[in-house]
């Protein structure tokens, strides 16, 4: 398998992980908050170790470098959530009745945040294999729980659950669209990967800091929150010592 296609096939199975989420769904249509609270709180643990693995294999190569690159990352994150607050929040039940391009701006609008994540595969790749794969592996286990998000507001709408998991797939696809122009730029710049790396691990810090959490201790006690973001950074290490 080529490299290149290896960038596309683990980008899209971390996409594709999104889908998972609403699996539960086909048992029960509703989740109680704190437990989804509690698994967000958990996937950012996970988001949150891989964030500073990007930074440690970026410093090996160039701190000030890596450094520049979260600062740029935390700027460009933070100016697309000012811009996009100026906007009306896209209603998912609508969804399924607007036009295709009504949907995919919409769903582009709600996951502007997977942008950071695509990119963080394709340089992670652009690394080595193993790092690229426990960076994937990572960031699939965290779509999870935000596939099942989009699945608790579509399937009580009356969306169909298969329907609501290829919603969730489809909130995912910037991952693999930015994959592979991140893995292809650095593969051709080499001295950009710890920009790259630095950028990528900014922002995954600020979103996680600044909206996953925050969300997620307003529906759950702050010590369960705290509790389930450690057991995410052990679970992150585990990982990275099995594969």
């Amino acid at each position: 398998m080529s490299d290149l296609a290896t960038v596309i096939l683990y980008s899209a199975l971390a996409a594709a992980a999104t889908g998972l989420g609403v699996v539960p769904l086909i048992f029960t249509k509703s989740i109680p908050t704190r437990l989804m609270s509690l698994a967000s709180a958990l996937a950012s643990g996970l988001l949150l170790a891989a964030a500073f693995q990007l930074i440690n294999k970026g410093t090996v190569d160039g701190a000030a470098t890596t450094i520049f690159g979260m600062v740029v990352g935390l700027v460009l994150i933070a100016i697309s959530r000012k811009w996009l607050e100026r906007r009306a929040s896209p209603d998912l039940g609508r969804l399924m009745k607007t036009d295709a391009l009504g949907a995919v701006i919409s769903v582009g609008v709600m996951t502007i945040h997977s942008f950071p994540e695509g990119i963080a595969i394709g340089l992670a790749l652009g690394k080595s294999l193993h790092f690229g794969l426990l960076i994937s592996l990572v960031i699939a286990l965290h779509n999870i729980p935000e596939g099942l998000a989009i699945g608790l507001v579509l399937v009580p709408k009356g969306v169909k659950t298969w329907k609501a998991g290829l919603w969730s797939i489809f909130s995912s696809l910037p991952q693999p669209l930015m994959a592979v122009p991140a893995f292809l730029l650095v593969s051709t710049f080499e001295p950009l990967l710890p920009f790259g790396l630095g950028l990528a691990a900014g922002a995954m810090i600020w979103m996680i800091g600044a909206e996953v959490l925050p969300d997620a201790c307003g529906k759950a006690t702050p010590r369960g929150i705290g509790a389930a973001l450690t057991v995410g950074v052990v679970l992150m290490l585990a990982i990275e010592s099995l594969i």
